[in-house]
């Protein structure tokens, strides 16, 4: 049968409704294939690249499936938690559950989220009034268990969503702590970008003769986004981005960097250079986090620096490029960062500047997306020729990731690290910025105390023997 509309789908007129109020015709190939088959009660491994509609693919059978179960009753007794979503961040957790409201708001279901990094006793408030749909980080959860405000008995339906980052993440022994609180008789829906060994063992474990759904092969990138790199000098990266913002008309640019404190410096350095950008990263506050990202997707701040933890699970429509300013040190994460653009059938630019260390990060990529990236140098923006900066560079700062608990993404992001330097080279966010053009000074000379420590330990001794 071919699904031209999601009045095809058997989905109940209240949702059908709730997918009109979206502006929504056309059902995605994800949701045309997920949706019957979750209809009918299966589990489901499903793999799909970001920006496919994957949220609704899960949410409209879930919510019609669930349907028989709303009422109008105050107690909270009559609304138990029956749908538990479980995603790796707190902004994805926030845009799933807009979707669950938007998509139920024609039922009697009551949905709810909740995550870290904010006060717990508004959350506290909601669970004890009754959520039967709720969407949650896993940290927070298993606090919201440990004070015993929330109940996991009558769980029908589990879904793990963005399932590769929660595993790179470390988040698999609570993963593994929270099923353990489940009913054994539910329904379990994967869903994950990537499919790795990992993954693949999780879901034996974890699914019943899952229906195995692909929209594009594993890893696959979307031809809707164009990629593209610039070879450029590690000090004038800065100077490029600035460089590119401001000639090539981009109404919303992602710029990624590698670690917190460097994103934070760069949204500064940009705003010295007068491109209105902000930062965002594990270490603001919630409410930061929304602040920022509500005004870059209002367009008051157009541009948004991001670390990848904070970036994961960002949906913005029409996203016109992503910036890697420094490239990830896993190649799976490349596949994430671009999967912001080139969404829901727009196209997109993947804009990459790469010096001359991270070559081997370059190579680890082309190699993981078996595609070759055309390199271009902006005039003006020359690479180093004479090789001088081929030294590898030492990253100074801590990036931004959890401990290591054994995924396999984790151990894919060492193996295509570059091997530590013979020397450290610094890079721009680790001294003030000198433009190109002053060459800097030779530094001069320092004297070692133990160049001649015979010297030095006859004169320490005359002292002694001096002062006695």
């Amino acid at each position: 049968m071919t699904v031209t509309s999601f009045s095809d789908l058997g989905l109940l007129p209240e949702l059908l409704q709730a997918v009109i109020d979206k502006g929504y015709t056309e059902p995605s190939p994800i949701q045309a294939q997920a949706i019957p088959v979750i209809l009918q009660g299966r589990d489901v491994m499903g793999g799909a690249q970001t920006g496919t509609g994957k949220t609704a693919g899960f949410t409209l059978p879930l919510l019609q499936r669930l349907a028989p179960h709303a009422n109008s009753s105050a107690s909270p007794a009559r609304h138990p938690v029956r749908a538990l979503i479980l995603t790796p961040t707190r902004e994805l957790a926030a845009q799933v559950a807009d979707s669950v409201r938007d998509y139920g708001k024609h039922l009697g279901l009551r949905p709810g989220v909740v995550f870290g990094g904010v006060d717990i006793v508004p959350q506290i408030q909601l669970l004890r009034s009754g959520v039967e749909v709720l969407v949650a980080t896993p940290g927070r959860l298993l606090d919201h268990v440990q004070q015993k405000t929330v109940m996991l008995g009558q769980v029908e339906i589990l879904v793990l969503d963005e399932a590769d980052r929660m595993l790179d993440m470390g988040f698999l022994p609570d993963i593994r702590r929270i099923i353990a609180l489940l009913p054994a008789k539910r329904q379990n829906l994967l869903f994950s970008a990537t499919f790795s060994d990992e993954i693949k063992r999780l879901s034996d474990n974890l699914l019943d003769q899952p229906v195995l759904i692909e929209v594009a092969r594993p890893n696959a990138m979307t031809e809707l986004v164009s990629h593209e790199v610039h070879p450029v000098r590690r000090e004038r990266k800065r100077e490029l981005l600035a460089h590119i913002l401001r000639t090539q008309n981009l109404s919303q640019v992602l710029v990624f960097g590698g670690t917190r404190l460097g994103v934070n410096r760069l949204a500064y350095q940009l705003q010295k250079d007068g491109i209105h950008a902000a930062a965002i990263h594990g270490d603001k506050s919630q409410a930061e986090r929304i602040l920022a990202l509500a005004d870059f997707k209002s367009g008051k701040t157009p541009v948004l620096v991001a670390t990848d933890v904070a970036a994961r699970g960002l949906d913005i429509l029409e996203l016109p490029a992503v910036i890697n300013f420094e490239l990830p040190g896993a190649p799976e994460d490349y596949v994430h960062r671009i999967g912001r653009t080139g969404r829901a059938g727009s196209t997109g630019r993947a804009i990459s500047l790469v010096c001359s260390d991270e070559h081997e990060k370059l190579a680890a990529i082309e190699k993981f997306i078996k595609q070759r990236i055309a390199q271009t140098i902006i005039p003006g923006f020359e690479p180093d020729a004479s090789g001088v900066s081929a030294l590898m560079h030492t990253e100074r700062e801590r990036p931004e990731r959890r401990p290591d608990r054994g995924s396999s993404l984790t151990r894919s992001a060492r193996s295509h690290a570059p091997k530590a330097p013979a020397k450290p080279v610094d890079n721009i966010f680790s001294a003030p910025y000198v433009p190109s053009s002053a060459a800097p000074a030779p530094a001069e000379p320092v004297r070692s105390a133990v160049q001649k420590p015979g010297r030095q330990v006859a004169a320490l001794l005359g002292g002694l023997r001096k002062s006695g």
